[in-house]
């Protein structure tokens, strides 16, 4: 069933008072906003206890110091859907991420549901329940929160435990809880969100620079993604894709082109024409060892990649995506080296499919090197 009605809490005392029964799990959720601000701003945190559903109001003194204990208990199980950016924002805030995790999207695809399936989706499905969809774009910062903005967040807790119950019994049927902590793990893992390594392979506009301008991007885009979290202002307002790539492409050979180019482009950030110069000006220890963009990826190999990536899916009853993503199969096929998303239980179902086809595409390749 379904659990009951929300309730509102502010001070950090009646929050202490309700979290010292120590559940064995809770349902946890977030509201945040991230448009003004690279880091998210933790808006309201929604947490389902037994028969309960509490709204926590993060923006009230001591809120965030008060949920770190919750965070933090290894005793408590964190239920969550779609985890990524509320443990981020719950880092941010709190200083801390939610664990051990039960991310509910993992496992409704390791148990061969959807990949990356949305949480009003997995209900319907799950529980027969349709859930309102009309808060999602809500300001989630005003005070006070309006009775379907209370509502619709209590939702996004209410049926979690539902999901836990039928998806972990899943999981456990089809023999896979040690994938789906695998996964949980890693993500938790990624929760600090570090900066790309290599920030230029999502630009698609990458792929027709020449190796001396990749080079000019990268260091812009590190440069800005540096600044950008220091001063917790969104990427785009320090410097946008397509004036890295003009700046990349086409140098200005001093300071005041640079400050020229900036003043030609109305959204640009003009104060900021000394540290990108510098940025421009200053290799990077690396920069040689970035790998080129997608499009010089063998074709022909990367797609008898994928076919065997489908094939074995298929044989799982996974759901496409699940097993290899096309751009971690264009790393692999690039460098030979498993990324870490391809670690672990997927490399050992993908490699004894793959290393076949990657010596193949590693002799084609040598093959034409020599001539």
């Amino acid at each position: 069933m379904p659990i009951d009605a929300p309730q509102w809490i502010a001070d950090p005392a009646a929050l202490n008072a309700r979290l010292s029964t120590h559940p064995a799990r809770v349902g946890l959720d977030t509201e945040f906003i991230r448009e003004r601000t690279y880091w998210p701003r933790l808006a309201l945190v929604q947490v389902a206890i037994d028969d309960d559903i509490l709204l926590i109001d993060p923006l009230a003194p001591g809120i965030a110091e008060a949920l770190r204990p919750l965070l933090t208990d290894p005793s408590v199980l964190k239920v969550m859907h779609s985890a990524g950016e509320d443990l981020i924002a719950f880092g941010h805030a709190c200083g801390a991420v939610p664990a051990p995790l039960f991310d509910t999207q993992i496992a409704a695809a390791l148990g061969g549901i959807a990949a990356g399936v949305g949480y009003q989706r997995l209900v319907q499905e799950l529980t027969g329940v349709a859930l309102a969809k009309g808060e999602t774009r809500s300001d989630w910062l005003q005070r006070p929160l309006s009775p379907a903005q209370l509502e619709y967040a209590a939702d996004d807790v209410r049926h979690l435990f539902v999901l836990h119950d039928a998806l972990a019994e899943r999981l456990d049927t089809l023999g896979r809880r040690a994938w789906f902590d695998e996964d949980c793990d890693r993500l938790l893992a990624t929760a600090a969100d570090e900066p790309e390594r290599w920030p230029h392979l999502a630009l698609r506009t990458a792929q027709f620079l020449d190796e001396a301008a990749r080079h000019r991007l990268l260091r812009l885009l590190r440069w800005r993604d540096r600044w950008a979290r220091e001063r917790d202002r969104p990427r785009s307002w320090v410097l946008d894709n397509e004036l890295a790539v003009l700046l990349a492409r086409d140098p200005p050979r001093d300071q005041a082109g640079v400050q020229r180019v900036l003043d030609g482009h109305p959204k640009a950030s003009r104060k900021l024409a000394e540290p990108m110069w510098q940025a421009l000006q200053t290799p990077l220890q690396d920069e040689h060892e970035a790998p080129p963009p997608s499009e010089d990826v063998d074709r022909k190999a990367l797609r008898g990649l994928q076919d065997a990536v489908a094939a074995r899916s298929a044989e799982l009853g996974l759901p496409d995506g699940v097993l290899a993503s096309r751009r971690r199969l264009e790393r692999l096929l690039q460098h030979g080296d498993w990324p870490p998303a391809l670690s672990g239980w997927r490399r050992r179902e993908l490699e004894p499919a793959l290393l076949p086809l990657l010596a193949a595409a590693t002799d084609v390749r040598a093959a034409g090197d020599a001539a």
